[in-house]
């Protein structure tokens, strides 16, 4: 028999409550950015140059790939290195998180990154379609990228019945489909952007991949000699998919386990300052770890903390963490946090369950209550 769907904790505030919740937010903000100063810069330009000196010594080991033993460590090496350059550093840097030095480099306005996407598709389709619509249903295309059915207000259609296969291949190549999904071709369909600035992109996406080809699958591997030539391509290759598999592991996990809520346009109309820190805390999800885990990440983990403020460095999320807790607590809202293994399996189990016809929501008469708190709305669905 279907499940019964629990109420939004966004419903049960009063206006009056959620005003307060955005005056306490906007305290911690602006506690933080009174005070960034030389160690917040220091941090990261630590972690650029520890992602120069990893690279630098992968592609030195990798000289010797025809070497088992220097094939295995130089891939884990560069894989490590393509993790924090794309996660810590080039999500975090194109957020404008770095902005408040005034470096001419380390800035939003002129970083790119190893990735498929160029800087300016990334910036319109994540920093500001996602993080201004977090999870309102019809408006944050990134709820399943468009091509799964992630949510169960989604209507079903045969092809979803193909999504736990091809979520196999989005893990791999989740680069390319992040570039794909912000081309944003729904757009076009519309006649809300030309095909004009769809061939910009179109372009701007394959000088991206003429240079991962070039560096990665031409040029590294001819220093590695005739002999080396193909050990170093594939180390290169597995390197770009172990960056994606993680990079599509920590996504996932921030935006899909249970207890993560979906809005209606209607829910959340005429939104608040204090609305919108209310959405973006329960559109999201934390995954806790060690503090190396956090960096390779890119302090994802902390990923509440950065839906509530995206322009915060991510140096700053652990300090805040415990201060946006006790917020949830003081008002009985739902502050979801597990361990990687936990949250990544409730998403798997998502995508499963959801590739089959049924899972509907239905509304729920009455109140939310803390029992309620270990089960999401988006989950409670048909079985």
């Amino acid at each position: 028999m279907p499940a019964p769907m629990i109420e939004s904790p966004l419903a049960r505030l009063t206006p009056e409550q959620i005003e307060q919740i955005g005056r306490e937010f906007d305290a911690i903000h602006d506690e933080v950015f009174n005070s960034l100063g030389e160690t917040d810069a220091r941090y990261i330009h630590n972690v650029i140059a520890l992602h120069r000196q990893l690279a630098l010594l992968s592609r030195a080991i990798l000289l010797g790939s025809r070497y088992p033993g220097a094939w295995f460590l130089g891939t884990a090496v560069l894989g490590i290195a393509k993790i924090l350059e794309n996660m810590e550093i080039g999500h975090n840097v194109m957020h404008g998180q770095w902005d408040w030095m005034n470096d001419p480099t380390i800035n939003s306005a002129n970083w790119d990154w190893d990735s498929a996407s160029t800087k300016e598709a990334w910036k319109h389709s994540h920093n500001f379609v996602h993080h201004t619509y977090t999870n309102i249903r019809g408006k944050d295309h990134d709820l399943g990228y468009e091509i799964m059915r992630i949510d169960p207000h989604q209507p079903w259609h045969p092809v979803y019945l193909a999504q736990p296969f091809y979520n196999i291949i989005l893990a791999a190549f989740f680069e390319w489909g992040v570039a794909f999904h912000d081309l944003d071709l729904e757009a076009i369909r519309k006649g809300e952007k030309s095909v004009a600035d769809l061939r910009k992109e179109l372009r701007g996406m394959g000088g991206k991949a003429k240079r991962q080809i070039l560096k990665d699958y031409i040029a590294f591997p001819l220093l590695s000699g005739r002999k080396g030539f193909l050990p170093t391509l594939k180390a290169n290759f597995v390197a770009n998919i172990i960056r994606n598999v993680w990079a599509y592991a920590i996504i996932f996990c921030g935006h899909f386990p249970d207890q993560c809520y979906t809005f209606s346009q209607e829910e959340v109309e005429n939104e608040s300052r204090g609305g919108f820190y209310v959405r973006q805390l329960l559109g999201a999800a934390n995954i806790e770890g060690s503090p190396v885990f956090h960096v390779l990440s890119g302090n994802l983990g902390y990923q509440v903390e950065h839906h509530i403020f995206p322009d915060m460095p991510s140096s700053r999320y652990a300090q805040i963490a415990p201060k946006v807790k006790e917020i949830c607590e003081r008002y009985g809202l739902p502050y979801n946090s597990g361990r990687l293994g936990k949250q990544f399996g409730m998403v798997q189990r998502t995508i499963l369950r959801l590739a089959f016809p049924g899972g509907e929501p239905r509304p729920k008469p009455g109140a939310y209550s803390h029992e309620d708190a270990d089960v999401s709305e988006r989950h409670l669905i048909a079985v």
